[in-house]
């Protein structure tokens, strides 16, 4: 594991642990991610996941990852498949393996023990009922006419939910606290509902499932956590997790302690609204590469180790904020800047035809794999009489300032030599089919003229050797910073038509045509590619553009 990955920036959590380790508080530092699988990770969780192993890690403790599986409506095994497979990518392994369901019993039982000691009790209101009576921020709740019922009859009533008896909604169990109180979390929270389905890993074995903020911090306790370390708006929680654990013979006490999440904008991270992208077909799945999730992420190039190294630079605070997308496409610019070969693609071709080059010959020109990584080697790039450039590199009636080729003006391929263009061949439709060109052979490389500037250089394919490929260019999915700002409009609206164009036109170098899925290019002056992880073939190409070279959208927002 890099260091970027570890908690070694100071922040409060960090001074937490170093002083419960110094004091003696703590003999060592066991922490949890406790993902529901009811979706796919994104982004944000990959903070938490940063964090919580990274403590682990750097104070050579242990973290494990547990699944919050106590809602069977919404979970799923394949959600958990897909959470595992996306901490493993991150770049973590897991201390042990948990699940909420694996201490149903124990959970069970500790209520029993609530409702001996009187502090909880069965309800029958209906759902409507107890939310009406709850009070507000300004008036207290009000008592529920269940609240007083004897322990005896408590009991019978929770055994009886437990073994199925009643449908959905007939009873709940509360916690018996103060429906006066300031804090809205402890006035009577349920900890228990009827749900009479299966779950994915008990089965039908349980009718009722236990609320979070009842599972959260018992299996914490259960698991001797040392450090709960939880977004904020689990702060207000924090009374009832405690208050619980004081209640039970818990095994131990963990502390929890909470963070700022992490938000970024021009998109959405909500697993509903993001389910809803999915459900409705606005994009193609939770790995569609405009997603926020990891598996999109994953899927549009983006590597573990920048991600890693953009929640580390952004640190943790305890202040919510909105983190601009460049920055984390910054992060990912900087890493493929590293790492990514150079090739040359062209996306929208436009036909060169130099006269004075052999015909039917190939010249084999030696371009660097990487120009900061010379033990990379070079790669030998095919140059034929017929070439492909990028139609922008042409015009035929240019403004000032425009470098590139023009009739009468020279440009130099990259890697190759300087060329001139003679004439413009036009096609039946009057649009300019082809260029005829010649080239200077004496500006070679290692030749006399080798040094002879022009202000435009401009990369190309070989029309003979070139392979046709298929490019995707994705950008961000919303066209708006805050997609959810304006409460009266559906963030749908918000969707940024161009987030995808196909690109069925682009013709790439033949040594990028036999890429493995996953591998990633800089495609010189244009950005960084990656080969689709479903799609793309060999010979058959599918390539994903990652991010720019530049950030093409800083000019279009708004200066502060």
């Amino acid at each position: 594991m890099s260091n970027e990955s570890t908690a070694q920036t100071t922040n409060f959590i960090r001074n937490i642990v170093i002083r419960d380790l110094e004091s003696g508080k703590h003999a060592t530092v066991v922490t949890r991610f406790p993902p529901e699988p009811n979706g796919h990770l994104h982004i944000g969780h990959a903070k938490s996941i940063c964090l919580n192993f990274g403590l682990a890690q750097e104070f050579g403790g242990t973290t494990n990852l547990r699944f919050d599986d106590t809602n069977p409506l919404k979970e799923s095994e394949d959600y958990a498949q897909a959470i595992m497979a996306d901490v493993r990518w991150l770049g973590f392994e897991w201390n042990e393996l948990r699940h909420a369901s694996d201490y149903f019993q124990q959970l069970y039982d500790f209520a029993v023990h609530l409702v001996r000691t009187g502090t909880a009790y069965v309800d029958s209101q209906t759902a409507e009922e107890i939310r009406a009576a709850r009070g507000t921020l300004t008036e207290p709740g009000r008592e529920s006419p269940y609240r007083d019922r004897p322990v005896e009859e408590n009991l019978d009533l929770f055994q009886r939910m437990k073994a199925g008896e009643f449908g959905d909604g007939e009873h709940v169990l509360r916690a018996r606290i103060d429906m006066a109180a300031s804090n809205m979390n402890m006035r009577d929270p349920v900890i228990y509902r009827i749900r009479n389905v299966p779950h994915h890993r008990t089965g039908d074995a349980w009718h009722i499932y236990p609320m979070y903020d009842w599972a959260h911090g018992i299996s914490d306790a259960l698991e001797g956590i040392t450090h709960s370390l939880c977004t904020l708006e689990f702060e207000d929680h924090r009374p009832l997790y405690d208050w619980f654990l004081e209640q039970i013979p818990a095994p131990c006490h963990p502390q929890q302690i909470e963070f700022a999440r992490g938000n970024l904008n021009y998109t959405v991270m909500s697993k509903r609204r993001l389910l809803q992208l999915v459900e409705e077909g606005h994009v193609d799945g939770w790995d569609d590469p405009r997603m926020p999730t990891l598996a999109g992420l994953r899927r549009r190039g983006y590597t573990p180790e920048a991600i890693r190294a953009f929640w580390a630079e952004m640190g943790i605070s305890k202040s919510d904020s909105i983190i601009d997308m460049g920055v984390l496409e910054n992060a990912i610019r900087n890493d493929l800047n590293e790492r990514a070969p150079r090739t040359m693609a062209v996306l929208d071709p436009l036909k060169v035809v130099l006269d004075n080059f052999p015909a039917g010959e190939t010249e084999w020109v030696e371009a660097a794999v990487h120009p900061q990584r010379p033990e990379l080697g070079v790669r030998k790039v095919p140059l034929t009489r017929e070439l492909w450039i990028e139609r922008s590199d042409f015009m035929e009636d240019p403004p000032r300032k425009f470098f590139r080729l023009r009739p009468g003006g020279e440009v130099r391929l990259r890697n190759a030599f300087i060329i001139r263009c003679e004439g413009v061949v036009r096609g039946a439709d009057g649009e300019i089919a082809e260029l005829r060109c010649v080239f200077d052979p004496d500006t070679r490389s290692g030749q006399p003229g080798a040094a002879r500037r022009v202000k435009g250089t401009i990369h190309w394919v070989s029309a003979m050797h070139g392979v046709s490929a298929e490019v995707r260019l994705y950008d961000r999915l919303f066209r708006v910073p805050n997609p959810l700002a304006e409460k009266d409009r559906d963030f749908l609206e918000f969707i940024n038509p161009d987030s995808l164009g196909v690109v069925s036109t682009a013709v790439v170098e033949p040594g990028v045509a036999e890429g493995a899925p996953g591998e990633c290019y800089q495609f010189e002056r244009i950005g960084y590619f990656v080969h689709d992880v479903l799609d793309s073939k060999p010979g058959k190409p599918v390539l994903n553009r990652t991010v720019t070279l530049r950030d093409s959208w800083a000019r279009l927002e708004p200066k502060p």
